[in-house]
């Protein structure tokens, strides 16, 4: 086992990894594997377990982690999820090597362990309906019946099994079942199917099967050929378990892996059902897969996260027995802190008000030096053009300032970042009383924001050169769902549905960038003084079209004090 520095106590997980390699069990190998379904795109909930997974293998010498497709139901999956998962795995920072596996590469090792279950009397096809096995199952209370095919001869059910392989049967006519017991307690144990009968094309083996078999059969027997020897699962499966157990233990297999569940993640404001997230993708709630809202991985990679974010969120919620909700503003926490070591600092004003500095030499430019991370003395500094009509936030500016306002107003004195201490002079308007420009003066002798007499000004704002200024379109994201538990249905029948939040994107056009940001360099992440971490979209920006995702704003006092004071006026 490679050597632990961490002084922290070890999760139940690592645990009984720590045990078995002591005690020799499974030979002293540590073998796990990531296995998803390729019905869809990996979400926040799939990094927990990817990076469960690989971490374990990693943190044993000699460890390994494989990558699984759990491909048995080709009505449901695409090479395009199979393409997506890959390219998520690696952008969190994980590589299976060599260890690239299908269950379709399986299958007629699948197809052999069934005939083995049948000659060993252990399984017989069933030619009870999908509605009629329900009936037949029982209830939690009650025991199950009995199907009238279970004491088929084997001779009748290998026969039948050979001629749904040959496809000479429709789809539900029959289905292979597990002969164990219709009054275990455990529903899960009352016969289930192993195999079933679907037409479909498969993504990989084509048309050379017309029967497939059950996750419960596949995912074992794929760990026992694999050699896995932790079969790390979420809570959901650990009914499952006896199955899993039943299956190997009843079968000539290579190995016998231990299954062991964990609970899954749920995220507050999240929705992480595969079928949910589906339906928004499918009724146009949302523009894709990876619409910067949703909380998959190339959705959150698009809008501005960091595989490192994930990981350290990953890490510090850790690894329980028990279902809870974990706060989504752990998540924003973790990438902020990460955002603010490795992103560059910038000027952008989102919503512009022009700014004329009537003293200021007409023509002028002045290139004032610019920190690009305070966090990092290695980033060094950049250049940003000062001159005399400027552009600012137009929340910065109040002609009846509220109290506990220090931005911009008549008659008050600020500082302009890297600049200048400037005072508001006079306000230009149109014809409706709108404020369209704002005047000011400067003062030459307060250049880098200091003056030299020592007075004080309460308020720094950003600012971008009028003449200098690029376009950009800013999307700002909020949470896809107003309401902690989307999930949950309420009393009138609401559901997720109802939950969206109508204000989860707004797009800001004719917002000003500083000139630094000129070129297109999609992917990039920044923080917007001031206005919070933002990323060039990957699909949508270009040269000459520029656009900034939000990927988590910063804290505002000033917005925090306008909410409280709408809450309670």
């Amino acid at each position: 086992m490679a050597e632990n520095n961490d002084s922290r106590s070890l999760d139940f997980i690592r645990e009984i990894v720590a045990r078995d390699l002591a005690s020799g069990k499974h030979g002293g190998r540590v073998a796990t594997r990531f296995p998803p379904e390729p019905n869809g795109y990996l979400h926040i909930g799939h990094a927990k377990a990817i990076c469960l997974n690989f971490a374990i293998a990693s943190e044993n010498e000699g460890g390994t982690c494989n990558l699984r497709f759990d491909d048995t139901n080709p009505a449901k999956e695409e090479v395009e999820y199979v393409d997506s998962i890959q390219e998520d795995v690696r952008w969190l920072g994980f590589d299976w090597e060599d260890r690239l596996y299908y269950a379709s590469d399986y299958f007629q090792r699948l197809y052999d362990f069934a005939e083995e279950l049948i000659r060993k009397g252990n399984a017989y096809v069933c030619s009870l309906s999908a509605e009629e096995m329900r009936e037949y199952r029982g209830t939690l209370t009650e025991p199950g019946r009995n199907s009238p095919d279970r004491d088929r001869q084997v001779e009748e059910s290998l026969d039948l099994f050979r001629r749904m392989r040959a496809g000479e049967f429709e789809e539900g006519r029959y289905t292979l079942r597990a002969k164990i017991d219709m009054a275990a307690p455990n529903v899960t144990m009352r016969d289930p199917a192993i195999y079933r009968i679907k037409k479909a094309h498969h993504h990989r083996t084509g048309d050379d099967w017309c029967i497939y078999p059950m996750y419960d059969f596949t995912h074992c027997l794929s760990d026992s050929i694999e050699g896995i020897t932790h079969s790390l699962c979420t809570l959901e499966f650990e009914a499952r378990r006896p199955l899993y157990d039943w299956v190997l233990d009843h079968l000539d297999v290579p190995c016998h892996p231990q299954q062991i569940e964990f609970a899954r993640l749920n995220l507050s404001y999240t929705v992480l059902s595969k079928r949910k997230l589906l339906t928004l993708v499918s009724e146009g709630r949302v523009s894709g897969w990876d619409d910067p809202r949703m909380p998959t991985l190339s959705g959150m990679r698009r809008r501005g996260f960091t595989p490192q974010a994930i990981r350290t969120f990953c890490e510090r919620i850790g690894v329980a027995k028990r279902d809870s909700v974990v706060s989504v503003a752990q998540l924003e926490h973790a990438v902020r802190e990460d955002l603010n070591l490795r992103s560059p600092r910038v000027m952008g004003v989102l919503n512009p008000l022009k700014v004329v500095i009537e003293n200021y030499p007409d023509g002028q430019v002045e290139w004032l030096e610019a920190v690009n991370n305070p966090e990092d003395e290695s980033a060094g500094s950049r250049k940003v053009p000062f001159s005399r009509e400027l552009y600012i936030e137009q929340e910065d500016f109040r002609e009846d300032p509220p109290k506990k306002f220090y931005r911009l107003t008549v008659g008050r004195e600020v500082r302009l970042r890297y600049a200048y201490l400037v005072t508001c002079t006079r306000v230009i308007k149109d014809n409706q009383g709108n404020v369209i420009e704002i005047r000011c003066t400067y003062d030459p002798d307060t250049k880098g924001g200091t003056a030299p007499d020592g007075r004080k000004v309460k308020s720094t704002m950003h600012w971008v050169s009028a003449d200098h200024a690029v376009d950009a379109e800013i999307r700002l994201y909020d949470r896809l769902f107003n309401r902690e538990n989307p999930n949950q249905v309420d009393e009138a029948g609401h559901d997720f549905h109802d939950n969206l939040n109508p204000e989860s994107l707004e797009v800001l056009t004719g917002c000003k960038l500083e000139p630094s940001l000129a070129e297109s360099r999609p992917g990039q992440r920044v923080q917007f003084e001031r206005r919070g971490y933002f990323c060039e979209d990957i699909k949508d920006s270009s040269d000459g079209c520029l656009v900034f995702n939000r990927t988590v704003p910063l804290r505002d006092t000033w917005a925090r004090i306008e909410t409280a004071g709408k809450q309670h006026g």
